[in-house]
């Protein structure tokens, strides 16, 4: 399951955000998708990770779900200012992991809630299991608050790749305009 995930990641969610397609994926059954920017921890390159996420409080909040073993976790605690593109628009932030219970049970069943039929792969059901459940289950789901600290660049921005499907849509314009007249 986690090579099919890493496949369309790379191959197709981090492609689609960086193309402006982001605000395409936001739904309830799909599920809410950010792309996190963070720098590698070993070759400090630039790396893009897909991620449900949960807005609350003006923060935007994720879950590592395969816990401590995710490279984006690790390269988060070794570099905590990141970018972050939101279907909407893209932020800078600080991320920092959360551990006070209250709010990592508010916020990560919330995130789970976003997550579309992925938040079921835990094993169970984000909108009916229990606090005290929830609270078991996810202990070692490290959860990361993400507090904006600017604007980012997003997918028309210098390194956006927007700019490609305009010389698409001229082609495809111009193609379909001389088959009309042809």
């Amino acid at each position: 399951m986690r090579r099919i995930f890493r496949f369309l990641n790379k191959f197709f969610m981090v492609p689609m955000f960086r193309l402006g397609f982001g605000f395409f994926f936001g739904n309830p059954w799909t599920s809410y998708v950010m792309v996190l920017k963070t720098i590698g921890r070993k070759t400090g390159r630039l790396r893009y990770s897909p991620v449900n996420y949960a807005i609350q409080d003006g923060k935007v909040y994720c879950v590592s779900g395969f816990r401590q073993d995710c490279d984006w976790y690790r390269n988060l605690r070794s570099h905590p200012a990141i970018e972050v593109i939101l279907p909407g628009g893209a932020i800078t932030g600080t991320a920092t992991e959360i551990t006070d219970s209250a709010l990592r049970n508010t916020v990560i069943r919330k995130v789970l809630q976003n997550a579309g039929f992925a938040g079921f792969f835990e094993g169970y059901n984000p909108f009916r299991i229990s606090n005290e459940e929830l609270a078991i289950k996810t202990e070692d789901m490290p959860l990361i608050c993400i507090q904006p600290t600017g604007l980012g660049s997003g997918a028309g921005d210098p390194g956006g790749w927007a700019w490609v499907w305009t010389p698409i849509s001229v082609i495809l314009l111009i193609l379909a305009i001389w088959l009309i007249l042809r």
